[in-house]
């Protein structure tokens, strides 16, 4: 088993092939303070740090797969495998700096990935014009 957490955020993480270190850093603050989880009233109002939780980022280029045209996803928008590599790698590094307890799949391989969703709550993260998301 590569990486596994208890409450916190499985991030898928794509990197755009126009995205940098910068995309990569303002990625790891914005999912670091994302207030998704629900204060003591229900509504979502804590982040990570507040109910102590932690990420596991797993890199999934296929996030960026189009499909408007046909029926094969096309994947040019994703970051080559390296550069993605690199972007994947400055992301985590950089929740890792704001203090988040950070687990990781493996870079490119066929994972397996289990959840126990705690709520209907999933959405798209995205910083910049790029089209950085994770």
């Amino acid at each position: 088993m590569a990486g596994k957490i208890d409450r916190g955020l499985l991030v898928l993480v794509a990197a755009h092939k126009n995205d940098t270190d910068r995309e990569a850093k303002k990625m790891a603050d914005k999912v670091f303070g994302l207030r998704i989880f629900n204060d003591e009233a229900g509504k979502m109002n804590l982040a990570l740090a507040d109910v102590q939780g932690g990420v596991l980022a797993v890199s999934n280029f296929t996030v960026y797969g189009e499909t408007a045209k046909n029926r094969r996803p096309s994947f040019i928008e994703a970051a080559p495998y390296e550069a993605g590599q690199v972007l994947f790698e400055q992301f985590v590094d950089g929740l890792k700096l704001l203090g988040c307890p950070v687990q990781t799949g493996v870079f490119g391989a066929d994972m397996k990935v289990s959840l126990v969703n705690d709520g209907p709550v999933t959405v798209i993260v995205s910083v910049e014009a790029s089209g950085a998301t994770s």
